[in-house]
C-alpha cells in the first residue's frame, strides 16, 4: 500500500504526494549474483527479504561452484523502494536465483514494466537460462555485470557475444554494495523502457 504524507503510519516512510507513477522493476539472475546486496543497497526502505540459512536440502541440487562460502539464499523474494524522482517510484522484486525456485517468477513478473538481469562474470554460464526466460516472456531488461574482486573483466562487447545479447539491450557495470551505482542500474533500465516507447 502506497502511504502519502501525513497518511502514514509511525515507523512508516510516506512517498511524497507529488508521487504519480509506480513501476514495479524485478532483479534476476543466477544463485549468488548479488540481487539481495542491490535491492538492499538501494533501497529507500528497509528491505523485506526472504533469505533463509542453507541446509542440506539443496546438496547436490543447487549449483554451488564459485560460491561455495554462501551461507544463506533467498526462498522466495527481496523487496525495495526507491523514489527517483518526485513523480516516480520504483517497487523493486528480487528473485531466487536457484532453479528450483523459479515457480515463483510467475507472480513477480506480473505487472512488471522491466527487469535487471544481474551477472557474475566468475559464473556467466548460469546467466543463459535467465536471459531466455526473460526473452520469452517479452520483458525488456538491462545486463549489470556486478564486480566481484576476483572476477575477470571482460570488455563490454565480448560480453555481448557471450550473452548472445541484440546490440539494443544495455550492458552496464555495477557494484551492487554502492548505493550509487545500484542507482544507476535502475535509471539505465528506465532510459531502455522510455527508448522503448519513442
Amino acid at each position: 500500500m502506497d502511504y502519502r504524507g501525513s497518511d502514514a503510519p509511525s515507523g512508516v516512510e510516506a512517498l511524497p504526494d507529488s508521487a504519480a507513477t509506480a513501476v514495479k522493476v524485478v532483479i534476476v539472475g543466477g544463485f549468488g549474483a548479488g540481487k539481495t546486496t542491490l535491492v538492499g543497497s538501494v533501497s529507500e526502505i528497509r528491505p523485506l527479504t526472504t533469505e533463509e540459512t542453507m541446509t542440506r536440502a539443496g546438496e547436490g541440487v543447487d549449483d554451488v561452484a564459485g560460491v561455495e562460502r554462501k551461507t544463506v539464499t533467498t526462498v522466495a523474494m527481496d523487496f525495495g523502494r526507491i523514489t527517483v524522482s518526485d513523480e516516480l517510484v520504483l517497487y523493486l522484486f528480487g528473485t531466487p536465483g536457484q532453479q528450483r525456485f523459479w515457480f515463483l517468477w510467475n507472480g513477480l513478473f506480473e505487472g512488471a514494466l522491466g527487469a535487471v538481469v544481474l551477472v557474475d562474470t566468475r559464473r556467466l554460464e548460469v546467466s543463459f537460462d535467465v536471459i531466455g526466460r526473460l526473452e520469452e516472456r517479452g520483458v525488456p531488461f538491462v545486463v549489470a555485470v556486478n564486480g566481484f574482486p576476483d572476477s575477470p573483466g571482460h570488455p563490454v562487447d565480448d560480453l555481448r557475444a557471450a550473452l548472445d545479447l541484440p546490440d539494443e539491450v544495455p550492458i552496464v557495470l555495477c557494484d551492487a554494495r554502492s548505493r550509487e551505482s545500484s542507482r544507476d542500474v535502475l535509471l539505465a533500465l528506465m532510459r531502455y523502457l522510455y527508448s522503448l516507447t519513442s
